[in-house]
């Protein structure tokens, strides 16, 4: 299964703030400037992408299945979005070679809206992960937000990180969450299973959103790691011995999170040394990021200074 928002025709979890959307486009009061705020993976690009498609079906032979929350696969609007051809769909967000949405994207962006529209329906420019567009994109995306155009909707999406006050400001924000019940549940539905069978209750409480937990079973079962009976010591041991995190790029910030956790279960206020190594550790880890330094030397330092010191 590929959890890829796009494509997620159930919508788990989220159905109130779905009908109050919904109810202030019928309203003909939906805001051209949405803000969807939230944890990482808990679903927010899945909800912007049914709001899209509710609006966007509404003349399809196949349209938007309210009652259920449900994308009928059939629907034009759908398709099209899959093979990336909608005229009333733009996307924006980090490419897989960058650290950062670039200036030259929301240019590409400025030009596509300012072609003429194909039809009369509404246009949709979805945002994700704005927390990473870069100074010269953030100048260049607010001077579109304040010329809106009335057809033009605009979608940010937001993982709860900083951004600044000006891009905010200009939204409405709805602040998307689920509690650790209410996540369960999701991440059942789309395992069609229980997610105890694959993470222990440790992780669960660690990875909390439905698209963590997700992204999680994915990764020990490409590696073969038991996240069900959990040693955090060796599955760490095995991640460096092994270079797992060489092979893919997205497993660095689960190591990074699961260097956090290591620190979180053993320290202790007797323990000075392991204290002194988690603050050492956490700036490492955060300089790391920042200055896009090799991860591997961190992650041998604190293999040899840590978990076999």
């Amino acid at each position: 299964m590929n959890l890829n928002p796009s494509t997620q025709i159930n919508l788990f979890g989220h159905k109130k703030i779905f009908n109050d959307l919904l109810k202030l486009y019928k309203n003909d009061k939906l805001p051209n400037k949405i803000l969807l705020s939230g944890e990482k993976g808990i679903g927010k690009s899945t909800l912007a992408y049914h709001l899209i498609n509710f609006v966007l079906s509404q003349d399809d032979e196949h349209k938007y299945d309210y009652e259920n929350n449900i994308i009928n696969s059939e629907n034009k609007s759908f398709k099209l979005i899959q093979n990336k051809s909608n005229p009333n769909f733009n996307l924006i967000d980090v490419a897989e070679d960058k650290k950062n949405i670039d200036i030259n994207q929301i240019r590409e962006l400025i030009i596509n809206l300012n072609k003429s529209s194909f039809n009369k329906k509404k246009r949709f420019v979805l945002i994700d992960n704005i927390e990473l567009l870069n100074i010269n994109s953030i100048n260049a995306l607010l001077k579109i937000l304040e010329e809106p155009n009335e057809n033009i909707i605009f979608i940010l999406i937001h993982n709860n990180k900083r951004v600044l006050s000006t891009l905010k400001s200009r939204c409405l924000n709805f602040k998307v969450f689920l509690t650790k019940d209410q996540s369960i549940r999701v991440i059942n539905q789309i395992l069609n299973n229980d997610i105890c069978n694959f993470i222990n209750d440790e992780l669960i409480d660690n990875y909390i959103t439905p698209g963590k937990l997700y992204k999680l079973i994915k990764f020990s079962e490409e590696y073969s790691l038991d996240f069900a009976s959990l040693n955090l010591n060796e599955t760490l041991k095995t991640i460096f011995r092994d270079k797992i995190y060489k092979k893919d790029k997205s497993i660095v910030e689960t190591v990074y999170s699961f260097i956090e956790l290591y620190f979180r279960n053993n320290i202790s206020i007797k323990n000075i040394n392991l204290l002194q190594s988690y603050h050492y550790f956490l700036e490492k880890i955060n300089n790391t990021r920042i200055y896009n330094l090799d991860e591997e030397t961190l992650f041998m330092e604190f293999e040899d200074k840590v978990l076999n010191g």
